[in-house]
């Protein structure tokens, strides 16, 4: 069963910096780590005082985040991949983790309620027996839109930008079930990479930034704008027309218990300004290609290898897989309000249980 953490929503807050185009120019493209084998603890315990590599900061037993340098931001160059390596601790189930950037005012104190805070990766971390090979998951992400963000020249005068890594997880099973976990309470060992691609020619058009939502749950009962109904729908203003425009999607649904939402395929509708953008379904597609990470015994995979049709029929998400970046092509964009909307019409949530997490922000060129 997953389980995870209330992270706070960044709610229309958007990037609007003084200084006027131009882009800085990169370096030769190079792949830096910003964790190397991080050691995340048991989520629901209280914080753990083991020590931190230089410069990085535990939030909690389950997030870390660091302050990216001017050397790393300089060689991400025009295009970019993430590579997120999760290596196995005390934690036996499928548990949610994510990637995510943060602009926090120049010089001023990291905050989980302050700043801006994007979402760039989510991924489901398989079932694994740390005593079994592989005993690791590599997960890889095209996040060229981020270098954009890295090399933008108004957005580092204004902002630091830093990298935040969460993976939630719980020892509880594996203490019992897992040879040498017994009393431990360390759960996931977690590694960040970029890989600048390619210099190119440097981005003159400045970034524009609207994050709307920041890993933030949605559902039908306690957390939805229509009491019944899935839906979240927020307002914001961008102050003045862009070139061009996208939305960066996230979406994952969960829920364990018995037909719950992660065993139940639903249609996702998304609307900008009242018009439909995209409609989606999770899921479909074959987990056979993860098991060989899901190295402890359980209920998903079962002994036997499974049809890819029989995945797709109740398969939201597999262990071991990434979760989607969904992007959403505005073309340009005028000045003014504009309103997102996500509905799940047909979901149920059933006995009260599951949630959606939701992350989306809007990047365009001024």
């Amino acid at each position: 069963m997953l389980l995870a953490v209330t992270v706070v929503l960044s709610s229309c807050e958007r990037f609007a910096g003084t200084p006027e185009p131009s882009a800085i120019a990169a370096d030769v493209p190079a792949s830096f780590k910003v964790f190397d084998a991080i050691l995340f603890y048991d989520g629901y315990a209280a914080p753990v005082s083991e020590p931190v590599p230089a410069g990085v900061t535990r939030i909690s037993n389950s997030k870390y985040i660091k302050k990216l340098s001017t050397e790393q931001l300089n060689s991400a160059g025009n295009s970019m991949d993430l590579k997120v390596t999760i290596r196995a601790a005390c934690d036996n189930y499928d548990r949610i983790g994510y990637v995510g950037i943060a602009l926090v005012k120049k010089d001023s104190v990291y905050s989980e309620t302050g700043g801006r805070h994007l979402e760039i990766g989510r991924f489901i971390t398989p079932f694994m027996d740390k005593n079994k090979q592989p005993d690791q998951v590599p997960y890889l992400f095209s996040i060229d839109n981020v270098s954009s963000i890295f090399k933008d020249a108004a957005i580092r005068a204004t902002y630091d930008i830093y990298v935040e890594f969460m993976v939630f997880g719980v020892p509880y099973a594996a203490n019992t079930q897992i040879a040498g976990c017994a009393g431990r309470n360390d759960t996931f060992y977690g590694t960040i990479e970029f890989t600048g691609k390619s210099a190119g020619t440097a981005v003159t058009d400045s970034v524009y930034l609207a994050p709307l939502y920041f890993h933030k749950y949605f559902n039908n009962y306690d957390n939805t704008d229509v009491a019944g109904k899935t839906v979240k729908t927020t307002t914001f203003n961008v102050p003045k027309a862009l070139k061009t425009a996208k939305l960066y999607l996230i979406t994952s649904n969960h829920g364990a218990n018995s037909g719950g939402e992660e065993y139940v395929r639903r249609d996702h509708f998304v609307y900008f300004d009242g018009v439909q953008k995209l409609s989606y379904k999770p899921g479909g597609k074959s987990c056979e290609p993860y098991r060989t990470y899901n190295t402890q015994g359980n209920g998903i995979y079962g002994s036997a290898p499974k049809s890819a049709s029989n995945w797709s029929s109740w398969s939201n998400w597999c262990p071991g897989d990434v979760i989607p970046i969904r992007v959403i092509d505005l073309g340009a964009l005028a000045a003014g309000n504009h309103t997102f909307k996500i509905e799940v019409p047909d979901a149920v949530f059933k006995d009260k249980q599951g949630y959606i997490p939701l992350s989306v922000y809007l990047q365009g060129t001024k």
